[in-house]
């Protein structure tokens, strides 16, 4: 999870340099409260953080938000597994950075998920 701080300082600083003094949104979805946290305690500060339990809450939030600068979502979740939820997003929001968290090894998921342009890295 050390990685991902810095990916995203280099996002948003190119985000920052293309938008006012906003901070860019970026929506975090996991369906532990606890890590929920922890991403939000991560990114407050330069990010205005949105918070979902679900993908199908997290969809609620980006139809009522619009688009934001990053997606970080969990890939076990009930209901809707991150791929699924991240592939929703991708004909709304094609200029949306996605991450994906696991600690899994759902290789072939992620794999897809990868080379269809639905995440990051």
């Amino acid at each position: 999870m050390e990685a991902i701080p810095q990916q995203l300082d280099s996002i948003r600083s190119q985000l920052m340099s293309q938008t006012s003094t906003e901070k860019p949104k970026i929506l975090v979805v996991d369906d532990e409260p606890d890590n929920l946290d922890l991403l939000y305690r991560t990114f407050r500060r330069d990010f205005s953080v949105l918070k979902a339990e679900s993908g199908i809450q997290a969809l609620e939030i980006l139809a009522s938000e619009g688009e934001v600068a990053v997606i970080i979502s969990d890939q076990r979740m009930p209901e809707m597994k991150g791929t699924e939820f991240l592939s929703k997003t991708l004909p709304q929001f094609p200029n949306t950075v996605r991450i994906i968290l696991t600690g899994f090894t759902d290789i072939e998921d992620l794999v897809e998920a990868i080379n269809s342009g639905q995440v990051y890295k």
